[in-house]
C-alpha cells in the first residue's frame, strides 16, 4: 500500500485546512486509516483514526475541531478536516493505513504550518 498526502500550507490561528490521502496498491486489503502528526522535537502522535466502518477516534487535543472521514466505498481516499487551527497544531502530518495483517503503512507527510 502506498499513501500520498496533500493539503498542507500555511494558515493563520482560527483558519481551517484540509488534508487527503490517496492509498494505492492493495487498496481492498486496508482496514483502519488515520493520521499522525510530529512537531519539532516531539514524539509523532495520534491525530485521528477511522476504522473500515467508520469508527473515529480523536485525542482531546483535536476532539471537535478535526474531522476524519474515508471513502468506504473505494476504500482509497482518507480525509482531515482541521477546523480552528492553533499555532499548536504546526506539524509534518502523515497518513497511515493499517491492513488485516497488522502492518502499517505510512505516507511521506505533509507540512501543516499555522501563524499567530
Amino acid at each position: 500500500v502506498q499513501l500520498v498526502e496533500s493539503g498542507g500550507g500555511l494558515v493563520q490561528a482560527g483558519g481551517s485546512l484540509r488534508l487527503s490521502c490517496t492509498a494505492s496498491g492493495s487498496i481492498f486489503s486496508i482496514n483502519a486509516m488515520g493520521w499522525y502528526r510530529q512537531a519539532p522535537g516531539k514524539q509523532r502522535e495520534l491525530v485521528a483514526i477511522i476504522s473500515r466502518r467508520g469508527n473515529t477516534n480523536y485525542p482531546d487535543s483535536v476532539k471537535g475541531r478535526f474531522t476524519i472521514s474515508r471513502d468506504a466505498a473505494k476504500n482509497n481516499m482518507v480525509y482531515l478536516q482541521m477546523n480552528s487551527l492553533k499555532p499548536e497544531d504546526t506539524a509534518v502530518y502523515y497518513c497511515t493505513a493499517s491492513d488485516f495483517g497488522s502492518r502499517t503503512f505510512w505516507g511521506q507527510g505533509t507540512q501543516v504550518t499555522v501563524s499567530s
